[in-house]
């Protein structure tokens, strides 16, 4: 992928401390793995995993030490997406914003197109 479909996806300073925080209990060079599954109330989900391994096709988004990598098929999907970190009253995640959704359900995982 280019520098320009990575600069597609946004990592916010408070994902990027919490990702930082949670690779700090895992191995050296584990990263962030997000990717859209088909499935979920509305369609697609996010997955959500820690990645040992990368492939060369993988996209890196980069922000303050924190990495995550996004396959090519899944950036399809989350092209123009900003990923954050929230801690409400209902708990904490990573939230997706992604303007390509025309839906999503109340769980936060799942999105339409």
């Amino acid at each position: 992928m280019s520098d320009a479909s990575m600069a597609e996806i946004t990592l916010t300073p408070r994902a990027a401390r919490r990702i930082n925080e949670i690779m700090g209990a895992e191995p050296a060079g584990s990263v962030l793995r997000i990717s859209v599954n088909g499935g979920g109330c509305s369609g697609f989900s996010y997955a959500f995993d820690i990645a040992r391994d990368r492939v060369d096709q993988d996209v890196a988004v980069e922000r303050d030490g924190a990495t995550v990598v996004i396959d090519p098929v899944s950036l399809e999907y989350m092209s123009g997406s900003t990923i954050d970190f929230v801690n409400d009253l209902i708990g904490q995640s990573f939230k997706i914003v992604n303007p390509q959704a025309t839906a999503s359900c109340g769980c936060g995982t799942s999105f339409s197109i």
